[in-house]
């Protein structure tokens, strides 16, 4: 009998089914060997050398592992195929007893037949270098915690915390409050010319001034001259643009679009967007189909897509939506630079489930999630859409008005995923103002007088920045580089766990705690508060799992200019 240890309980009955007799299969339940929970646990004399324990509550799990493992034929260490999965392979060989570089891992990036019958081709050893890169990580914000908090807790209140990446992501909170707070708004003005032709009817924007330059009305006493300048103007058609435009499907999901999408097409947050996620790739029951995993697994930032899964989307499409509906070549995908691309992006596992049979299965959270993932995938192998395109510049006693209008030519790939047709997308001339949308418009030639039917102008005033949701916090998350896939969850949880964040409906605001400690730590701590200096250290962890490059150099650079200042601060707080 084989052994094969996996993490999570919840998909040990999916890959039991795929690997039957001959296999018998276990779960950690995640880690069960860490630092210490009451102690620094890192020897900062001796390499940094971290003092890992059994989890009390894991104990149990040890010893059935190696006594299941002690009768084994052989075993294989299958736990998740990302850096966390490695250091969790990493404590079994440790546990018992086995030799990190003869050890037999093997990892999937699906829970299907197919994908556990390769990997069971492909046993490696352990990659060291993803241990030591998430070991880094894990001493970094140990050390970070257990020797700023106090002084924190000392300074300000009892039972605070700190830490490398929490404590930016609070700063982001924090300074997009105060830019609400000092946002002082300026009023300007739409202004619009109604017109006709052919009996059709639509308005035009108000768009370049009389001496040629983009004009936004500021006052009403601006307002009022245009309208004495216009008065008896004649409205002929100065220039008109017409194209066939084309929009090309958006990438599949990684971890942090799907939780962007999820939260803003299925208001679900953080936590029940992890849940859900985590649901699918593990499996659910699916009636005669048993335990089924239905999409890949959830914590990627990569958007690339096998060669296998591009086919069967190839064959799906065309069957449903027809060749037409097919690109030319399939379309691929450039993920950002910092993306570990260790696995695929997030798509289902078996296209024949579709989302209408999995409502039938799931719970409502996951079968919303599992709809969003599939159309999106689907869209993303799909053909551009594509629009004749219209811009009509209107010229009235040499003031500009402007109008766009855009028809559907062919859906493309915005039949799957829009959830409307084509028609119904907003009108983009790239990043230029495209001025009024109008939809249809009538035939408009240049040198066409069009019949004038009224003005009309409306006062308004600019905004300030919206507040954060969890889906756009995790977006400037992403964009600066700060964690990565398998930590956006658990760094905003942890804020509204210390209370320093709260919800505002579904926007996220500071607490007054919040804005202190933030206040706090920008004046002692300015470098570790500095998202620059974050995304560095994140780009330094990525070094270590790909080029392994020394990782007691990068927390030692890291932590004698840090205790300095701590020391510093404590010795002048007397904290």
């Amino acid at each position: 009998m084989k052994l094969v240890i996996i993490e999570g309980i919840g998909k040990k009955d999916t890959i039991k089914k795929y690997l039957g007799a001959g296999y018998q299969v276990m779960a950690t339940g995640g880690h069960f060997r860490d630092l210490k929970k009451r102690d620094l646990s890192v020897d900062v004399e001796n390499g940094y050398t971290p003092q890992y324990v059994i989890s009390s509550d894991k104990k149990d799990v040890v010893k059935a592992l190696k006594e299941a493992a002690s009768k084994a034929e052989s075993v294989l260490i299958a736990t998740d195929p990302d850096r966390e999965g490695e250091a969790i392979a990493y404590h079994l060989t440790y546990i018992l007893d086995i030799d990190p570089a003869k050890a037999q891992r093997i990892e999937f990036n699906e829970i299907t037949k197919h994908a556990i019958n390769q990997a069971l081709t492909k046993p490696r050893p352990i990659d060291m270098n993803l241990v030591y890169a998430q070991q880094t990580r894990r001493v970094l914000d140990r050390l970070v915690g257990y020797k700023l908090s106090p002084v924190l807790s000392k300074k300000i209140k009892s039972g605070l915390s700190a830490g490398r990446v929490q404590s930016v992501t609070l700063k982001l909170v924090v300074e997009r409050e105060r830019e609400i707070q000092n946002f002082k708004p300026e009023e300007y003005w739409d202004f619009w010319a109604h017109l006709e032709k052919d009996k059709i009817k639509f308005r035009t924007s108000l768009y370049y001034g009389q001496d040629g330059k983009r004009l936004k009305p500021s006052s009403e006493a601006q307002v009022k001259k245009i309208v004495e300048d216009l008065d008896g103007a004649q409205y002929v058609a100065k220039d008109v643009k017409k194209s066939v435009t084309k929009r090309h499907a958006p990438a599949p999901f990684t971890t942090s679009s799907m939780q962007q999408d999820a939260g803003a097409k299925l208001g679900l947050s953080l936590k029940r967007t992890t849940m859900a996620a985590q649901t699918l790739y593990q499996g659910v029951q699916m009636g005669e189909r048993g335990m089924t995993a239905l999409v890949t697994y959830i914590r990627t930032d990569s958007v690339r897509v096998s060669a296998e899964a591009q086919a069967a989307a190839k064959d799906y499409i065309t069957q449903k939506y027809g060749a037409d509906f097919v690109p030319e070549t399939p379309n691929v995908y450039k993920s950002k630079k910092s993306a570990q691309d260790a696995h695929e992006a997030i798509r289902p596992t078996h296209l024949d489930i579709t989302p209408d049979e999995a409502d039938k299965f799931c719970k409502p959270d996951e079968a919303k999630l599992y709809r969003l993932i599939y159309n999106r995938f689907i869209a993303s192998q799909m053909a551009e859409a594509t629009f004749n395109s219209v811009r009509v510049d209107v010229d009235a006693n040499n003031y500009t008005f402007r109008v766009t209008g855009r028809t559907p030519l062919f859906d493309g790939w915005l039949a799957v995923y829009s959830g409307t047709k084509a028609k119904e997308e907003p009108e983009k001339d790239g990043d230029e103002d495209a001025g009024e949308s109008a939809g249809i418009l009538p035939n408009i030639e240049i040198g066409d007088t069009l019949n004038f039917k009224k003005l009309e102008h409306a006062q308004k005033f600019t905004q300030p920045p919206a507040r954060y949701t969890e889906a756009t916090l995790v977006k400037v998350m992403e964009e600066k580089g700060i964690g990565r896939p398998a930590t956006y969850t658990p760094t905003v949880a942890i804020l509204f766990a210390r209370l320093y964040i709260e919800k505002d409906g579904k926007a996220l605001k500071p607490t007054e705690l919040g804005c202190v400690v933030v206040d706090w730590l920008i004046k002692y701590f300015p470098e570790i508060m500095n998202t620059g200096f974050t995304a560095d250290m994140e780009d330094k962890l990525d070094d270590i799992a790909s080029e392994g490059i020394d990782w007691v150099g990068v927390v030692d650079n890291f932590y004698q200019p840090f205790i300095k200042v701590v020391n510093e601060v404590r010795s002048n707080e007397g904290a």
